[in-house]
């Protein structure tokens, strides 16, 4: 391992994140000469690529990588491109590109002997955590911020982690997950903290020259800024050991609400954003993006360009990708396609070019999506249903109130029969209970209500 400022050494093992002398950043480094000769085999999978990552003894896998590369032939149209393609990672077991992060640093953990792991994470990462710890048998402990997808929430349930809600975004989760690794010795499997993130991620990069070759640009949805770094890195170490002629120009994109990466490299600012920056694409919402920094070099260095899209923008550019090419991509993904209309139409891509947005994970994941679309169909009984539950329990969380006053409080956007309907549902449950006064029934929201507002498996219940 070698620090990107300084350029110390350090063992491979165990990962380290930042340089001991300078703080730096530290990066696996190779000897291309021995990669040269390296033999590739196997099946089109995550592991064929063994020998361009860190040496592992042990390989944990669940059928990651090999993922598809679809030719988008009628989005291409619509946006005005030639040649577009779209790298599908919702293909992988839990349905998103972590699974290569946690195959790879699941299988260091058991090589270097370790029986628990930790991650902080707002979605996806904590999810495959979850998944490659349960089929090997390591206690996975998952720390999440308020604002997490709760369909990610309920793979990281259903795998049995040990989930810990702290902060109110994934930047401070971040902090409490450094600080039980440290206090612990779990190992550290947080994707921000642990260089085998990018190790792992790269090999996006190989399946695609495998897949098409090089494409012109390709183009990469940012958080932490660490997967554009590793998807270029890919490229980079293909292009040193003479497998490619060319290196592709790199497209960073981020929600305009949180865009710390794109401001910086626009306007040469500190890469943080305000405590009021937000955006409801919760795998784009990192208000201090720890790999920011190399994010911008990659962009600079490729001839690249930073761009930010609205969450509007990035909503329906989910529902185009859905009615068009058949996939159904998370929001912080379906940003990468919402940013060429504007690439295209401002001569910065040019329509004979081929171009490769990464989708990074499934929209099923993403329940504020479901939710969404669901409003929008007056079929959509269980997304109202669910809507007109959280109202009540929400409005009794506060003060006990009667049948009548709780269908004014809501609006009168339901009958009053459904009204009575949910609220009896709701007893049943245990969620709420009743008593008489003044000549009227009022109803109060037991402890199991209030959990049912926090926590995901009362919220089942709600359905």
């Amino acid at each position: 391992m070698q620090c990107n400022q300084c350029s110390s050494s350090y063992s491979s093992f165990p990962p380290k994140f930042k340089c001991e002398k300078c703080g730096g950043i530290l990066d696996y480094v190779y000897d291309f000469d021995k990669q040269k000769v390296a033999e590739l085999s196997g099946t089109f999978t995550f592991w064929k690529f063994k020998p361009y990552l860190p040496p592992v003894q042990t390989v944990v896998s669940l059928g990651e990588g090999g993922t598809p590369l679809h030719g988008a032939t009628r989005l291409a149209k619509q946006i005005g491109l030639k040649n577009l393609y779209l790298k599908d990672e919702t293909r992988n077991p839990t349905n998103s590109f972590r699974d290569r992060c946690a195959a790879l640093m699941v299988s260091n953990a058991l090589d270097l002997g370790y029986d628990s792991m930790v991650c902080s994470s707002n979605g996806n990462m904590g999810a495959s955590m979850a998944a490659y710890c349960a089929k090997s048998g390591l206690v996975c402990n998952v720390v999440v911020p308020k604002m997490v997808d709760l369909g990610k929430l309920a793979q990281m349930m259903i795998y049995d982690a040990v989930i810990e809600e702290f902060g109110e975004t994934v930047d401070e989760s971040n902090v409490r997950a450094e600080s039980l690794a440290k206090e612990t010795g779990w190992y550290q499997a947080t994707a921000e903290f642990n260089p085998l993130t990018v190790e792992a991620e790269k090999t996006i990069s190989f399946e695609v020259a495998e897949q098409l070759v090089v494409p012109d640009w390709m183009v990469v949805s940012m958080g932490s800024g660490g997967t554009l770094y590793s998807i270029w890195k890919g490229f980079k170490e293909l292009y040193e050991l003479q497998k490619i002629d060319h290196i592709p120009r790199m497209v960073g994109v981020q929600a305009s609400g949180c865009a710390p990466i794109v401001q910086a490299f626009a306007d040469d600012l500190d890469l943080t954003c305000n405590d009021g920056s937000y955006t409801s694409a919760s795998g784009l919402f990192v208000r201090n993006p720890v790999n920011g920094k190399n994010a911008i070099g990659v962009i600079k260095c490729s001839g690249g360009v930073a761009v930010t899209v609205d969450d509007s923008e990035i909503f329906a550019a989910e529902q185009q990708i859905a009615r068009l090419e058949g996939i159904f991509a998370e929001p912080s993904s379906s940003a990468t396609t919402a940013a060429l209309t504007a690439l295209v139409n401002q001569n910065l891509i040019d329509r004979s070019d081929t171009v490769v947005c990464l989708i990074t994970g499934s929209g099923l994941k993403a329940t504020d999506v479901l939710q969404a679309l669901a409003k929008k169909r007056k079929t959509a009984v269980v997304g109202l249903d669910l809507s007109t539950k959280e109202k009540i329990l929400t409005l009794l969380s506060h003060e006990d109130a009667y049948g009548y006053d709780l269908w004014k409080k809501i609006g009168k956007t339901v009958t009053r029969a459904a009204i009575y309907q949910h609220l009896n549902n709701l007893s049943k449950r245990g969620m709420v209970t009743s008593y008489s006064k003044s000549g009227r029934k009022y109803f109060k929201i037991t402890e199991r209500g209030r959990r049912a507002l926090k926590a995901l498996d009362d919220l089942k219940m709600l359905l």
